[in-house]
């Protein structure tokens, strides 16, 4: 998968109406937000830092305009701790 992806995102909708993404598909792929690290704004965009079940880094972007999520980048973590 390329950067700049768009994915399938089920998302969490607290009372302030705020989605936070809880799961994410990549393909037939689903990875489980285990925790979100960091979250921003941008003008257009929202920014998610997350952790996966798989024990991987992700950032994930929602245009909240267009409703489109996005993979921005990905590392993976588990290798680098063995």
């Amino acid at each position: 998968m390329s950067r700049m992806d768009e994915i399938k995102v089920e998302c969490y909708c607290g009372y302030r109406a705020e989605q936070t993404p809880r799961r994410f598909w990549m393909g037939e792929r689903c990875v489980n937000v285990c925790k979100v690290l960091d979250a921003w704004l941008a003008p257009d965009h929202r920014y998610f830092k997350v952790l996966g079940d798989d024990g991987d880094l992700y950032l994930l972007r929602h245009d909240p305009y267009q409703m489109i999520w996005s993979l921005v980048f990905f590392k993976k973590l588990r290798a680098q701790e063995k």
